[in-house]
C-alpha cells in the first residue's frame, strides 16, 4: 500500500487526482494539501492547511512514498508575473527539495506543454526551469506532464480557456492538429495514476497527445 501527498489539491487537476488516489485499493492515504480548509468524504484523505510563504515549518507534511505537484496560478490571479512565479516555481521547488530531504521516491509534477526554460514566453520559461530543478533532486523517478488548454469547471472565470473549451475541439479535429487538443483535468489525473501505479523507474516526460493513453 502507498502513501501520496497532492500539492495544489483543488485545482482542476489537483481535485480529480485526492479522488483517483483515494479510491486506488494500492493506496492507503492521501494528503491533500491545501491554502484554506476542504472537507473531504473519504477516511483515506487528510486535508492539511499550510502557509507557503512559510513551508519550512510543514517540512513533516511531506513525507510518504509518492508526491504529486500540481500548484499553478495565473498571472490575473496573482497580479504581476513576479507572484506568479512563486507559486508556480518557487513554492513548488521548495516543496519538492522538502520531499526528497524526507526521502520521498517518486515524484510527478503538472508542467506545461512548451516548458522551456530558455522560453521567451516568462509563463513557459517558469515551467522548463522547474523541470530542469527538479530533475537534479533525489528521487527515484521523476515524471512530468505536460498537457495542453485544460477543461474543465474551474472555482474562476477564465476568458481564453473558455473560448478555447469551444474552439480547439473543432479546430484539434484535424488530423496534423490532433496532437493538441484540450484535456480534461480527470483525464490528466487518470495519467498521472496509471503511472504511479506502474512504478516506472527512469524520468520520463509525458506530453500532448501520450496523456490520452491510461
Amino acid at each position: 500500500m502507498k502513501t501520496a501527498i497532492v500539492l495544489g489539491a483543488t485545482g482542476l487537476i489537483g481535485k480529480n487526482l485526492v479522488q483517483q488516489l483515494a479510491e486506488h485499493p494500492s493506496v492507503s492515504h492521501v494528503t491533500a494539501v491545501t491554502r484554506r480548509p476542504v472537507n473531504y468524504q473519504s477516511p483515506k484523505i487528510t486535508n492539511q492547511v499550510v502557509d507557503f510563504d512559510n513551508l519550512s515549518q510543514f517540512d513533516h507534511i511531506f513525507r510518504g512514498d509518492m508526491l504529486f505537484s500540481c500548484l499553478g496560478t495565473t498571472k490575473r490571479q496573482a497580479g504581476s508575473i513576479a507572484k506568479q512565479r512563486t507559486v508556480d516555481l518557487d513554492y513548488q521547488l521548495q516543496v519538492a527539495q522538502l520531499a526528497a530531504q524526507n526521502q520521498i521516491k517518486h515524484y510527478f509534477l503538472v508542467s506545461s506543454s512548451g516548458a522551456n526554460a530558455n522560453s521567451l514566453s516568462p509563463y513557459l520559461q517558469m515551467k522548463g526551469e522547474l523541470e530542469q530543478h527538479v530533475k537534479l533532486l533525489h528521487f527515484d523517478t521523476v515524471n512530468i506532464f505536460q498537457p495542453s488548454l485544460l477543461v474543465g469547471q474551474r472555482a474562476d472565470t477564465r476568458i481564453a480557456e473558455t473560448l478555447g473549451n469551444y474552439l480547439l475541439p473543432t479546430i484539434c479535429k484535424l488530423p496534423w492538429l490532433k496532437k493538441y487538443r484540450p484535456i480534461s483535468g480527470q483525464q490528466v489525473a487518470q495519467k498521472m495514476v496509471s503511472v504511479a501505479m506502474a512504478e516506472h523507474k527512469e524520468t520520463q516526460t509525458y506530453a500532448l497527445d501520450v496523456l490520452f493513453d491510461y
